[in-house]
């Protein structure tokens, strides 16, 4: 914590939610096996967000599996009508090498548990916030199980189309995905949590066709609070292009707080740090805040070729140019 706050870090965003286990005892998931093998009296969770709080940092936790679950999971096994599946009846994503399924948005024994889940985190203590990403989703060629087959057809009188990008199936589809985050503000308020929702997406076309993300709709609608667009672009070129895409100008011009996801290093991606040098100065010259994804690619185990006391030096001179 004093690393990061001699680097000018504002704020942390814990990873809370992620491999379909939690970093606490739950009543909805099982827990980290390594948590449960240091031992249950630990509470990273509370812990990290004590030690910010004294630097004077936020603290967002990160629900990053959102939706998403390992397909061996328990769950997965024990209610397999939660899970989306495609036309020819298969429910497994790959995503990083790992097959995933997606449980579904619409029914409201799923909506009951996400819910559950982030109330269960945010009342153990007192954060900033909360932040949702791309895996608070619903895949667009997803929705073709028995259980949204039949909802969709009760409310249009037709079953889904074949094609899973018709405009009108996509739609329907959004308005299930809507209808969770507007159930999830309303929990938050009725059990007097922090409201403020982050969301990091992709790019909107992206998040929008590919995942059924409407956050310009989010946005307008005040579901999110601040905007987080993952921007991975390998080339700066294209990095600098992302930056302009319409939807993140809409963004400001709604008054949105915006902040570009920077990808420091995960596996055997390390960005060097004239490049994430320029990214920044790219987005902060626009306007934007950054965040970077992840803690382990600054100078932890992802510091790749540079390594980690040099990138922590530079990353702490880059950061004291904030201050």
């Amino acid at each position: 914590m004093d690393e990061l706050k001699a680097a000018g870090f504002n704020a942390i965003y814990p990873n809370v939610w992620s491999r379909g286990t939690t970093f606490h005892r739950s009543r909805f998931a099982p827990v980290e096996p390594a948590l449960k093998k240091a031992g249950l009296q630990l509470d990273p969770i509370c812990t990290l967000t004590q030690q910010a709080h004294q630097r004077g940092m936020k603290v967002i936790p990160w629900f990053e599996y959102g939706l998403m679950e390992p397909a061996d999971s328990a769950i997965v096994r024990q209610k397999p009508e939660w899970v989306l599946a495609r036309d020819d009846g298969n429910t497994v994503m790959t995503m990083h090498g790992k097959n995933m399924v997606w449980l579904n948005p619409a029914h409201p024994e799923v909506r009951e548990r996400f819910i559950g889940l982030v109330v269960e985190v945010m009342k153990r203590c007192r954060m900033d916030g909360l932040q949702l990403d791309d895996h608070f989703a619903w895949p667009a060629k997803l929705g073709y199980d028995p259980y949204t087959s039949a909802l969709y057809e009760t409310q249009t009188g037709a079953p889904p189309p074949k094609d899973h990008t018709n405009r009108y199936w996509m739609t329907w589809r959004r308005r299930q995905l809507t209808g969770l985050l507007r159930a999830l503000r309303e929990r938050l308020e009725k059990e007097s949590l922090p409201q403020r929702i982050s969301l990091s997406p992709g790019p909107f076309r992206f998040a929008y066709n590919h995942w059924l993300q409407d956050w310009e709709l989010w946005a307008v609608g005040e579901l999110i609070d601040d905007l987080v667009v993952q921007n991975y672009a390998y080339s700066l070129k294209g990095f600098a292009k992302d930056l302009n895409q319409p939807a993140l100008r809409k963004a400001r011009q709604w008054g949105l707080p915006v902040q570009i996801g920077v990808l420091a290093g995960f596996g055997k991606r390390t960005t060097p740090i004239p490049v994430l040098a320029e990214k920044k100065r790219l987005s902060n010259e626009q306007g934007y805040g950054v965040i970077y994804f992840y803690w382990e690619g600054l100078w932890g185990v992802h510091s790749g070729k540079e390594g980690s006391i040099y990138r922590r030096k530079a990353l702490q001179q880059m950061g004291s140019q904030n201050q």
